[in-house]
């Protein structure tokens, strides 16, 4: 199940947005999607995001920003267009994709960016 994080959620789960140094906190790497409500590609990307979830529950997270509601965390990220995805390994850096991707790019994420199979 997709997650829907707000500024406080962000910080209890991924990141304490006040540390400038990045430690991350969840307990298995995950998926962010930037998105808006009004987002026509947001809007296509998010039974994908469902379906993934589903697939790979126990393995990863997956969550969602509305970055109309929380601002501060989409220019922390520096969120220019949307959809954007934040991966999120375990122990390596995070990586941003910008734009809509389909089950088998984000499939093909997972495996090589958050090394889940």
């Amino acid at each position: 199940m997709v997650k829907i994080l707000n500024k406080e959620s962000f910080k209890d789960r991924v990141h304490d947005i006040k540390n400038e140094d990045w430690s991350f906190k969840g307990e298995k790497p995950c998926i962010i999607d930037f998105y808006a409500d009004w987002c026509q590609p947001c809007k296509m990307l998010a039974p994908i995001l469902e379906d993934i979830a589903h697939e790979y529950q126990g393995k990863i997270d997956v969550y969602k920003v509305n970055t109309e509601s929380e601002q501060e965390l989409s220019s922390l990220f520096g969120i220019r267009s949307i959809p954007s995805l934040l991966f999120v390994p375990m122990g390596e850096s995070h990586q941003m994709s910008a734009g809509m991707l389909d089950k088998k790019a984000l499939k093909s994420i997972i495996k090589d960016v958050l090394k889940v199979k």
